[in-house]
């Protein structure tokens, strides 16, 4: 096994290198929405993978570089286990050097926990699009450096070296593509609507069915043109640390999550739950006063609490006993439109068990299911209308050397034919409010409501 880790020159924006790609197929960038933030640290572009997985339903289609096709109904994280084989050696710095991207849908979960089938499925995306990917350009915007690295499992890849190093080391040429909005906003509940599965889910609560539900509600507008148009203006208005774009055959997704799911570095697990909510003002003073509040309030504390009791259970499944624990509870996190409460848990991952096996037992996050966890998953498939597809579910790597990073699909743009779908919602909870659980599926959504305003045709 050869292993290459060549530098580049450093770019304080990786978008302008990924330009090259975004108009490929199984193009992905893992964006930390550097120079907007500096929240993140690493960027990570791929393409051109040797092995492509797409899951539909029980069947999985496994497709490899010389166009021999595979499909397989066993379970979609084993099939990624296997192609990525056995664990190589850290050979260097940089997070990840090849092996599988891409994404995990929330409605994945459905091969995990036995849910009735009830919401409409009307958005044909794959329930897990993964490549497996031989070389990647990694960022590193705290050293200020760049490298194009890769493993020599696929025979391509090194024969391509120069010609990528010298593709990477030029100016992309534009695509003169532009991205339209052709139509309004249309939601899927109207507030009666949401009221009614507002009030179901008080009721399950009361009745000791669960104890927190997480309720979202899905807006969809017709549009035109090219997605990687409308991913860089909304890196701007919304620029988050584990924000992505991904173009697959039969879409592309555009997320600007400030959510990690879950990471794994040698062996040291973290997820960071986010769970409260307030929105941002253009007043300092009134701004600093919601970032109290949200501080100071016993419902989101509480709230949030019972999502880190369900992940420190979740991660627990994986980890070592007695390794798992929470080193910060009701940090403050603050975004272009809202403030966050968000929590830290970490463990070390037990000897027999590995990055997927750890994704696998946690998905899909209980930050955005409830808890307990299957109920309140049972309870969304009866009060949405929709299914989830992608949102909620997650964009990871996991490495060859078996390192991963992955984030929550929130703040998420879905981009299928001719529409774009995003959704929102938060946590219901014994003392939640209607209107104001109302207004934050809005406030979460304000930034990509106003790329829709903004490409108005």
């Amino acid at each position: 096994m050869t292993f290459k880790l060549t530098e580049l020159p450093y770019s304080r924006d990786s978008a302008k290198m990924f330009a090259h790609f975004a108009d490929e197929d199984w193009s992905i960038f893992l964006d930390s929405a550097y120079p907007y933030i500096d929240l993140g640290r690493y960027d990570v572009i791929a393409t051109r993978p040797y092995i492509t997985l797409k899951s539909f339903a029980d069947e999985t289609e496994i497709i490899y570089a010389s166009g021999k096709r595979e499909h397989s109904t066993d379970d979609p994280f084993s099939i990624v286990k296997s192609l990525l084989g056995e664990r190589e050696t850290k050979l260097s710095t940089v997070p990840f050097a090849g092996g599988a991207l891409g994404y995990f849908a929330y409605d994945l979960g459905r091969g995990i926990e036995k849910i009735p089938e009830i919401a409409e499925h009307d958005i044909a995306m794959p329930d897990m699009a993964i490549g497996i990917y031989d070389w990647a350009v990694v960022t590193d915007h705290q050293q200020r450096r760049t490298w194009l690295t890769g493993y020599g499992k696929d025979e391509r890849t090194f024969s391509e070296w120069n010609d990528l190093q010298e593709l990477l080391q030029t100016k992309a040429e534009p695509n003169g593509q532009r991205f339209e909005v052709l139509s309004e906003l249309q939601p899927n509940m109207d507030e009666e609507i949401y009221a009614r599965a507002f009030n179901k889910i008080k009721h399950y609560i009361r009745e000791g069915d669960c104890y927190q539900v997480n309720l979202a509600q899905r807006f969809s507008i017709d549009v035109a043109g090219d997605p990687w148009a409308a991913y860089l203006r909304l890196r701007k208005l919304n620029p988050a640390p584990y924000s992505s774009f991904f173009k697959i055959p039969e879409g592309a997704v555009l997320s600007t999550s400030p959510e990690r799911f879950l990471k794994v570095d040698n062996g040291l697990v973290e997820t960071k739950p986010i769970k409260g909510t307030r929105r941002r003002s253009r007043d300092v003073y009134e701004d600093r006063a919601l970032s109290e509040d949200l501080l100071e309030s016993k419902k989101d504390r509480a709230e949030n609490l019972m999502i880190v009791d369900l992940l420190r259970n979740d991660i627990g499944k994986s980890c070592r006993p007695g390794s798992v624990s929470v080193p910060e509870l009701f940090a403050l996190e603050s975004f272009a439109s809202v403030h966050h409460l968000v929590s830290t848990v970490i463990g070390q991952l037990a000897d027999k068990y590995d990055a997927l096996d750890l994704l696998r037992g946690c998905f899909p996050g209980g930050s955005i299911t409830g808890a307990p966890k299957l109920r309140a998953m049972e309870i969304i498939e009866t009060l949405e209308p929709h299914r989830r597809s992608i949102y909620c579910g997650s964009m990871a790597y996991i490495g060859f050397d078996g390192n991963m990073d992955s984030n929550i699909t929130i703040r998420t743009l879905v981009h299928h034919k001719d529409k774009m779908y995003c959704w929102a919602g938060g946590g219901i909870v014994m003392d939640s409010k209607l209107d104001a659980e109302y207004q934050e599926c809005f406030d979460k959504a304000a930034a990509i409501f106003a790329l829709f305003e903004a490409e108005k045709s």
